[in-house]
């Protein structure tokens, strides 16, 4: 209960504001107020191919409707409040570099995913990182355990159910577009590797 409520603290301070993340969630707002910019921006594997490399990073501040855009930005928000301060130099550097390692990860490791877009990979890496952080800090809380547990059940009920099944709680406006379990397993192997690159870097130097 500590944590949630030092969470919240944070959450509610009247200091810093995550200004990257909130620049980065207009962008996401702009790009749904002119639907006719998607077709340019969204991770297209055909178009990928043909050098379209900016797609790596622009196609996760796409979203499939407004629904979509709320609930990922909201969340992006968030977790942009509760860390962008406290990990000023990581969380800037993934918020140029995390969308693009999840989009690497797709074209190499599902080549069957002909579109994605959306911030729900990347909410879900920086939830680990933070869910690990939290329980380095105190192993014997039972939140941090909590939220690495809802993350695992998520990717296993996507990879057993989600496929086919549109956004599951969230309404997609094309209901082509499924779960990409993929992407939410880049996005939290590269929190786990921020964590422990984190770690090491708090580490005092032996000698």
């Amino acid at each position: 209960m500590n944590e949630l409520q030092t969470s919240l603290r944070r959450l509610f301070a009247r200091d810093k504001f995550p200004w990257v993340f909130l620049a980065l969630t207009i962008f996401a707002v702009v790009i749904q107020l002119h639907p006719a910019w998607r077709a340019g921006l969204i991770y297209d594997r055909r178009a990928l191919q043909h050098g379209e490399i900016w797609r790596l990073w622009s196609g996760h501040f796409v979203h499939f409707g407004w629904p979509h855009l709320v609930a990922d930005a909201g969340l992006f928000l968030i977790l942009g409040r509760l860390l962008e301060r406290k990990y000023p130099v990581a969380l800037r550097i993934s918020a140029v570099l995390m969308p693009v390692v999840i989009s690497v990860a797709l074209y190499t490791c599902d080549p069957a995913l002909e579109r994605y877009a959306g911030l729900s990979a990347v909410n879900l890496g920086l939830l680990l990182f933070y869910a690990f952080q939290g329980w380095q800090r105190n192993r014997w809380d039972w939140f941090w355990p909590t939220i690495l547990a809802i993350y695992i059940g998520e990717v296993v009920l996507e990879a057993t159910r989600g496929q086919g099944h549109g956004g599951g709680f969230i309404q997609f406006d094309d209901p082509s577009i499924h779960v990409a379990t993929s992407a939410h397993i880049a996005g939290g192997l590269y929190g786990f590797a921020l964590w422990l690159c984190c770690r090491r870097r708090a580490k005092p130097n032996a000698g």
